[in-house]
């Protein structure tokens, strides 16, 4: 797992990007990306450089949030993002979105049928989208500091023998879905009562929380810095990677079911290449570095079925089909209910 040598990798080929862009080789085609940081092998976008002579400008960003709010800025035309179901499917709404056609993609057929069935929730006719990673939210947890029985529910998260010990998620929907499943609603709910009784339920927790973070937290959790941490699956498979005495589970009252997924912006500006690079993220070696370097489960079945089998009956990375179905996919809010939980956020963070 070479994760952490990413934002140097990616500094460089960025770097080396902008300047190919400004070089003497005006006529060199660049294809712009935005994916989420830590989600994509440097040296998988340096093989289709080469293959291609296409060059890629590749761009992170943290969350869905501030991946919409860099594309609707309009300052950069994007080619290709890659985001979770609820703000794909915002975009869509939006018509922002073109049509990709993914079954017309050489190696689509390698992707994984339940996961795009279960993508029908945000592409209902599977014409914009192809999944890409998919994983559940819970909790990772200490196991010399934290005993299994205590993570069955997410009750543990408020128990002040933890304090200064606990991560959570620094994203509106992924810090509020923990307080909503606890309560017994949907992750999705727009209810008013139900989100500011999920917000007092927050602010009482706050106290006992270490910090709020996204990428950071696989670290922070092998370190021993906390002993709870609120925590994509992936980010877990990645931190028990580097420490023995880490564990996860999807607490009993159940969480999120993630999907992410590419697709094609209005702004793109070469479909052709934006198709290259889609067909290139389906070929089975491609998709199992990504996998090898994310660690989160992949959709392709021609790498599943590679993979040993401790690693395929790994449910940190492969959810069993029991948690598949405790768990929701987000959908898109509307402008009010987003207003919502934006307010609610905010008001969370500056307590």
């Amino acid at each position: 797992m070479k994760r952490k040598i990413l934002f140097v990798s990616v500094s460089l080929l960025l770097a080396s990007s902008l300047a190919g862009c400004g070089g003497s080789d005006d006529n060199t085609e660049v294809l712009t990306v935005l994916n989420y940081g830590k989600y994509f092998d440097p040296e998988a976008l340096k093989i289709f450089e080469e293959e291609t002579g296409i060059k890629v400008e590749y761009e992170e960003y943290e969350s869905p949030e501030e991946m919409y709010t860099k594309y609707k800025a309009g300052s950069i035309n994007y080619d290709l993002l890659c985001t979770s179901e609820y703000m794909v499917q915002k975009l869509i709404e939006e018509g922002e979105v073109l049509e990709m056609n993914p079954g017309n993609i050489p190696g689509y057929e390698n992707i994984d049928p339940a996961i795009i069935d279960a993508s029908s929730s945000y592409d209902p006719e599977h014409k914009y989208t192809l999944p890409f990673f998919y994983g559940t939210v819970g909790i990772l947890y200490n196991t010399d500091e934290v005993n299994d029985a205590e993570t069955e529910s997410w009750d543990v998260l408020w128990d002040s023998k933890y304090e200064g010990k606990i991560i959570m998620e620094n994203s509106v929907r992924d810090c509020f879905l923990v307080p909503l499943k606890r309560l017994g609603y949907s992750l999705n709910t727009t209810d008013e009562t139900q989100l500011n009784e999920a917000l007092d339920m927050l602010l009482e927790q706050k106290p006992l929380i270490y910090a709020y973070f996204v990428d950071e937290t696989g670290d922070e959790m092998a370190a021993a810095n906390a002993s709870l941490a609120v925590a994509y699956s992936g980010e877990a498979a990645y931190a028990q990677s580097l420490a023995d005495n880490l564990a996860y589970t999807v607490p009993k009252e159940g969480s999120n079911l993630w999907i992410d997924s590419w697709f094609i912006p209005k702004s793109c500006k070469s479909q052709e290449n934006a198709a290259k690079f889609l067909e290139f993220l389906c070929r089975e070696d491609i998709a199992r570095m990504n996998f090898d370097y994310v660690y989160y489960a992949t959709p392709n079945t021609a790498v599943y079925e590679n993979l040993d089998e401790e690693t395929k009956n790994d449910q940190t990375i492969f959810p069993s089909q029991e948690t598949i179905e405790n768990c929701e996919v987000f959908v898109s809010l509307d402008e009010t209910a987003t207003d919502l939980y934006n307010q609610l956020w905010k008001e969370l963070k500056s307590n």
